[in-house]
């Protein structure tokens, strides 16, 4: 595994465990050429469908564009990293459970927004507001109160 620090491709597992979903495996890895530490995961490949995204138009699934749009919606929130790993894991599980060959965005949004609803409502109401173009403060306030609806 090369190294992200200095390239070189000598390194070794410090620590190997399972992934608390049990779908992937997370390794420490210490370069042996410089010593910088580093994580690493080994999943499994799997045929994943093709994404429908809003025009029409299909894309190959990135699991990287989930995480990035995960990751700004919490940004500055108190959320750890490994549950937002969390997060994408349990899409990505939801995605294959389908069983389809193509799935529209508008799903993998709607469990995004699920998913963010019950980790945390501010990130939520963050990813809303984009994904479904809040233009008003309007738009907001019916959110908010959609959300004051869902919890007891």
């Amino acid at each position: 595994m090369k190294c992200p620090a200095c390239s070189s491709l000598d390194s070794r597992v410090v620590d190997s465990r399972t992934t608390k979903e049990g779908n992937a495996i997370r390794r420490r890895r210490e370069c042996e050429s410089c010593r910088h530490r580093f994580t690493t995961y080994e999943r499994p490949e799997v045929t994943w469908p093709l994404i429908v995204k809003k025009d029409g138009s299909r894309g190959n699934y990135d699991r990287e564009k989930i995480r990035l749009g995960i990751q700004k919606a919490l940004e500055k929130r108190p959320v750890p990293a490994e549950e937002q790993e969390a997060i994408v894991d349990r899409i990505e599980r939801f995605i294959l459970d389908t069983g389809e060959k193509e799935v529209p965005t508008t799903v993998i949004g709607e469990k995004v927004m699920d998913e963010l609803r019950e980790t945390d409502q501010v990130a939520y109401v963050r990813f809303a507001s984009v994904y479904r173009s809040f233009g008003t403060i309007r738009d907001f306030e019916e959110e908010l109160q959609k959300l004051g609806q869902d919890r007891p």
